[in-house]
């Protein structure tokens, strides 16, 4: 006669199949989630179940039974986050997650659920916005994780969570000068901050006065104006403590802006630098009229005004600049973004092609067609003397 168990026991049902039970470390006497075809098979669940209680790495399989959209919710209810960050993550929340996820509980979540979603976003939406929804799914997912509601993630795509960002065409520095030019004076200074200085719409949109210090040919970065849906605006501390920064100014944009100063800023040291025509704070939604015009006129209709960021970055690499200064000057925290712009640009490349050149000619110069002749002749009066030794 077969021993007692002493973990977990095992019963016949009337179908035929079997049913293994056993005491968690909670008290409570529970059946395995599924019944077995055959006794053994019901064993050997209990040992493996016994072996993870005694690892430590029991989870109470009631305790996913929250469904997501609860717990979601309550994630970023309970997370500090700027404005616009919450704002991004409850859209990617109401628009891309819940109505797949939303109603499911979060144990019941699987691997092949969250393939099968992506795949379908893939469909609809862009790769970016796929992206940054799977890298939300996959954060509330770990805290589930942390929360011992669930054993292991099940967003487990490699490369999900990276936004497939193709670099944009980097456009001559010329095409910037007529953007200059053409757009109304109004904005011709927040064009030149942009391009020049690597400062973002938000970043200007908060610019005041006293962060911009003309005579020591500099302008402090401290604060950015976001606006959020339905027209709200909002100035905040930049996007991370990197943002934070003090970024030199090229001498020659200096009298553009002090004529920008003279003519349209707000009066006083906290004035600020941009205003709209009717002088309220500049809203990049009434820009974007003035922009769309600008950017037709000259020839580039899918120029967006982040592009004008990007070419003084691209300029500052060409520079030789580090990483590091790279980064400061961008406000950049990582080095992902910075590592962008240390390629080599066309223009930067036809340098360095030039000076390859230089050396290639100065080389040809110093080996002469003369010179050349001069050594064949010493080579061949060499000769004949050794020949005449010889014979």
């Amino acid at each position: 006669m077969a021993g007692k168990r002493r973990f977990g026991r095992v019963r016949k049902l009337p179908s035929g199949r079997f049913q293994a039970r056993y005491r968690g470390p909670d008290g409570i006497d529970r059946p395995a989630p599924h019944t077995f075809a055959t006794k053994r098979d019901a064993e050997q669940w209990l040992i493996l179940k016994e072996a993870e209680i005694k690892r430590g790495d029991w989870i109470d399989p009631d305790a996913g039974r929250v469904p997501f959209e609860v717990y979601a919710k309550q994630w970023i209810d309970d997370r500090v986050l700027k404005p616009r960050t919450e704002g991004l993550y409850r859209s990617l929340l109401r628009n891309h997650l819940l109505t797949t996820f939303g109603s499911l509980n979060v144990a019941d979540i699987r691997e092949a659920d969250v393939r099968r979603w992506r795949k379908e976003r893939l469909g609809v939406v862009g790769q970016s916005t796929v992206a940054k929804a799977y890298q939300l799914l996959k954060s509330i997912m770990n805290t589930a994780v942390d929360d011992e509601l669930i054993r292991r993630n099940p967003c487990r795509i490699k490369g999900a969570s990276v936004p497939d960002t193709p670099e944009r065409e980097m456009i001559p520095l010329s095409k910037v000068l007529e953007i200059a030019t053409k757009i109304p004076p109004r904005y011709r200074a927040l064009v030149l901050l942009a391009t020049f200085a690597s400062l973002r719409w938000g970043e200007l949109a908060a610019l005041r006065r006293q962060h911009l210090d003309l005579d020591a040919g500099v302008v402090r970065v401290t604060a950015a104006l976001v606006e959020l849906d339905g027209g709200k605006l909002l100035e905040d501390t930049p996007k991370s403590r990197a943002g934070w920064r003090t970024v030199a100014l090229p001498a020659e944009i200096i009298a553009d802006l002090r004529a920008h100063l003279e003519e349209f800023a707000e009066e006083g040291a906290n004035g600020r630098v941009f205003v709209g025509p009717r002088g309220g704070p500049l809203r990049r939604s009434s820009f974007r009229r003035v922009w769309n015009k600008v950017r037709a006129d000259v020839g580039l209709p899918d120029l967006h005004f982040h592009d004008l960021r990007h070419v003084g970055n691209t300029l500052a690499a060409a520079t030789g600049a580090s990483l590091k200064e790279l980064m400061t000057r961008m406000g950049h925290s990582s080095t992902r973004a910075a590592l962008i712009y240390q390629h080599a640009s066309q223009d930067r490349d036809k340098l360095i092609a030039d000076a390859l050149g230089a050396a290639l000619k100065a080389a040809r110069a110093g080996d002469s067609p003369g010179k050349r002749q001069r050594g064949t002749r010493r080579r061949s009066g060499t000769q004949r003397a050794r020949k005449q030794k010889r014979s």
